[in-house]
């Protein structure tokens, strides 16, 4: 079962994560393409994406099921919320 704690860094903010344990077989971004992709600097995958949809949510939970080291994770601390404020200064 993937450990928060070992989460990777370079996942973005979000429940949906990959630990440390990865050992890059690629399944996951063969599965969920739109979620998952490699990171090369550190030679594993990563989340880039958070599911939004229902399609990205049930392909990400194939991939965990299907990680053959339970890499990935969905119990991470949700993504922050951005303010209307911050947007608009940001625009």
């Amino acid at each position: 079962m993937a450990d928060n704690k070992d989460r990777l860094p370079q996942n973005v903010p979000g429940r949906w994560y990959v630990d440390s344990n990865c050992i890059d077989c690629d399944l996951c971004r063969e599965t969920a393409p739109t979620v998952f992709r490699r990171d090369d600097d550190g030679g594993n995958s990563i989340v880039f994406h958070q599911p939004e949809t229902e399609e990205e949510f049930r392909l990400a939970e194939e991939a965990r099921n299907g990680c053959p080291v339970e890499a990935i994770g969905s119990d991470g601390p949700p993504a922050p919320i951005e303010s209307p404020k911050a947007k608009a200064a940001d625009s």
